[in-house]
């Protein structure tokens, strides 16, 4: 028989991930109380069958994975931890190790286990795949990997202790969205003097160089309501290892004045640059 995964709470990247789990013939649970028309809609097409209440959900549930905004991350453990969960959870958001340490005392009062998830890659969808790293109980995470078995999201494991796959995904991701801000600031700098097309040749000839990429600008302005959190907890995390944090303040500093720049598709890069500037 089957084990039944319970999503909490599917945008874009969790809708997919729990789409690959269903792929499996496994039964994945949302919880459709308050959600908006677009998470009904996501949900849906995910092949994600509703519940009612948080409550169903949980005692449904063999496995819970939470995805939602890191800001969110202490409220969605404490409602799980309140009904008293007894199940596996994945706590599988871009937080800093120390909150996922924290996460993990809460839940883990009631909780079988506590695994620590991070996503990394593109929402698996079509031929896109994505990896969700795993770290904590060996035998928690093998049921965790059993659910995405030959599926879009492959679950290597880093390590055995709750905090080191948050570690990696704050560490990945303190870099690659910190790189794509400094690209954005680094032609708007170029445009300003009329030196635009020189910065890309001189990139251009760089193999593998972001600062090349100049259209992704317009869509780091478009995710930076979700960046702009995630850098800082990256910042959080260089200060609870000893190392400067100021660049990465920054950097999240930056991001936060495209905040509402949110889903903007019209959005272009000249928009993005003069978005700086206000």
């Amino acid at each position: 028989m089957g084990h039944t995964l319970g999503i909490l709470h599917p945008g874009s990247m969790g809708a997919a991930v729990a789409a690959c789990a269903a792929s499996t013939g496994s039964t994945v649970l949302w919880c459709s109380q308050g959600r908006s028309p677009a998470t009904v809609a996501r949900a849906e097409q995910a092949g994600l069958v509703p519940a009612a209440s948080l409550e169903q959900l949980l005692e449904r549930s063999d496995v819970v994975l939470s995805l939602c905004p890191p800001a969110n991350a202490e409220e969605v453990a404490r409602q799980v931890a309140a009904a008293a969960f007894a199940g596996v959870f994945v706590e599988g958001n871009a937080i800093s190790p120390e909150r996922a340490a924290l996460i993990s005392e809460v839940v883990g009062v009631s909780a079988r286990a506590v695994v620590d998830g991070a996503v990394i890659g593109s929402p698996p969808v079509g031929a896109k795949k994505a990896k969700l790293y795993l770290s904590g109980p060996a035998s928690a995470m093998e049921l965790v990997a059993s659910l995405f078995a030959n599926t879009a999201v492959a679950t290597p494991v880093v390590g055995e202790q709750v905090g080191q796959a948050s570690a990696l995904k704050i560490s990945y991701t303190s870099f690659q969205k910190a790189s794509r801000v400094l690209v954005a600031l680094a032609y708007g700098l170029a445009e300003h003097h009329g030196v635009g097309p020189a910065l890309l040749d001189v990139a251009g000839k760089r193999q593998g160089s972001y600062l090349s990429e100049t259209d992704y600008i317009a869509t780091t302005a478009r995710r930076a309501w979700r960046w702009a959190p995630e850098l800082a907890e990256a910042a959080d995390a260089l200060r609870e290892a000893g190392l400067p944090d100021e660049a990465m303040r920054a950097v999240a500093e930056t991001l936060r004045t495209w905040t509402t720049a949110k889903d903007d598709a019209a959005l272009t890069v000249k928009d993005a640059l003069h978005m700086l500037k206000s």
